[in-house]
């Protein structure tokens, strides 16, 4: 794990990792940051805030995937729509059956290319072998896999059977929405995979477990938080 260089900032370490944290963490624009700080008595731009994003949300992102245990071997795969820099484009997402986020390609086109690079992108990073792959009915999604050797794998589900993606898509439409959308390819490409190691990070399914494993959840994410801003 790669430590963080915080050298020739003027702002205290911790209001830099407080920032970038809260922007990544919950759905507020820069300026509302801005006024969050400013009440503390912290005098910091959202431009300020903005470059603090770009240049720790990557690293810490990194350090971030490093930690969490393996994902599950069962893949969940589906594309979103998204108008970014006035072009239509389509973000491929792949999340496991405990709706942790694998990965993240924005890209232009919705055909099997597309498609195969991001089943690349998952067996590549991915510390798990895939034992099923679940997808929409997608043509693209068939003729990648049988590209890659990975037919016997695929599960073409059912609406039902693949909410668990469909679901995971909503905390990305409402950052697009506060957002007012993204501006570019590269920089949709950026904040949503550093939201995703985030995300995963500190997301716990909390009607299904007890008050006091939550506790001991958050305790461990802040844990994991720490360890990768340090």
């Amino acid at each position: 794990m790669r430590l963080l260089s915080f050298k020739r900032h003027r702002f205290p370490v911790e209001v830099i990792r407080h920032a970038v944290w809260l922007y990544f963490r919950f759905a507020l624009s820069f300026r509302d940051l801005e006024d969050l700080l400013a009440e503390r008595g912290i005098d910091a731009s959202y431009e300020t805030i903005r470059c603090w994003t770009i240049k720790f949300g990557p690293q810490i992102a990194r350090n971030l995937k490093r930690q969490p245990p393996p994902p599950s071997p069962r893949w969940h795969l589906d594309e979103l729509v998204s108008r970014i820099g006035g072009r239509r484009m389509y973000v491929w997402r792949a999340v496991d059956d405990e709706g942790e986020v694998l990965d993240v390609v924005v890209q232009r086109s919705r055909d099997a290319q597309a498609a195969l690079k991001l089943l690349r992108r998952l067996i590549r990073n991915q510390p798990v072998a895939p034992e099923a792959i679940v997808t929409d009915g997608l043509a693209s999604y068939p003729a990648a896999l049988g590209a890659m050797g990975l037919r016997h794998l695929h599960r073409p589900g059912r609406l039902r059977e693949n909410n668990r993606v469909e679901n995971s898509h909503l905390p990305i439409r409402r950052r697009e929405h506060r957002m007012q959308l993204f501006k570019s390819q590269a920089s949709a490409q950026r904040f949503l995979t550093t939201h995703a190691a985030v995300y995963n990070t500190f997301y716990v399914q909390r009607h299904l477990i007890s008050r006091a494993i939550l506790r001991r959840f958050r305790g461990e994410a802040n844990v994991a938080w720490v360890r990768a801003t340090a």
